[in-house]
């Protein structure tokens, strides 16, 4: 009888010290939601090529930027756009626009080149919807502040895209999404 009492006492206290780990254990993912220090940024993207060839041949209509605690981020509005954006993103070793073949400066100690299946204009109307001058930086976007970027160029919108030069402090990990109708590269602060 004292076996079967002690056999059963140690099966209560396992199952305790069971129940006190899944307590604990279910407790984890609520302090991992927590805001991540700056030292836990991802930085699994890679620095190589992205692309997608999927288009949604819609006009551009603005460029913007922000920043995060753990990248610099770049957004591309095309308006109405309902399917895949196309773009072919990578880091170059000079930035030449496209059709002429010009070299543009773009400042920085890397330059990332972005072409996105979008014009400039509208297609049909050959209406200018996004203000961009070939070798000027983007209108209304500002780099105060910034972390990675550095500089912006505006290379050109020929044969139905658009090409953007970004000038980043180093060649670090970069991403590309879709939200709807916007297409977004973020750059990494750090490997």
């Amino acid at each position: 009888m004292k076996r079967l009492w002690a056999a059963g006492a140690a099966l209560v206290l396992a199952g305790a010290g069971l129940m006190s780990a899944a307590g604990t254990a279910g407790a984890a993912p609520h302090r991992a939601e927590a805001p991540a220090p700056a030292t836990a940024c991802s930085t699994v993207w890679g620095s190589g090529v992205k692309s997608a060839t999927d288009a949604d041949a819609k006009p551009l209509r603005n460029i913007t930027t922000s920043r995060t605690t753990c990248y610099d981020r770049m957004v591309f509005d095309i308006s109405g756009a309902t399917g895949r954006l196309g773009y072919h993103v990578g880091y170059v070793e000079a930035f030449h626009q496209d059709g002429s073949g010009d070299p543009i400066p773009v400042r920085g100690g890397a330059i990332l080149q972005i072409y996105l299946s979008a014009p400039s204009y509208d297609p049909v109307t050959l209406r200018q919807t996004y203000t961009g001058r070939a070798g000027k930086p983007l209108p209304g976007v500002n780099l105060t502040g910034y972390q990675t970027f550095t500089d912006t160029r505006f290379g050109a919108s020929f044969e139905g895209q658009t090409q953007v030069g970004l000038g980043v402090r180093a060649r670090l990990p970069f991403r590309v999404l879709q939200s709807g109708d916007k297409l977004i590269v973020d750059v990494a602060h750090r490997w």
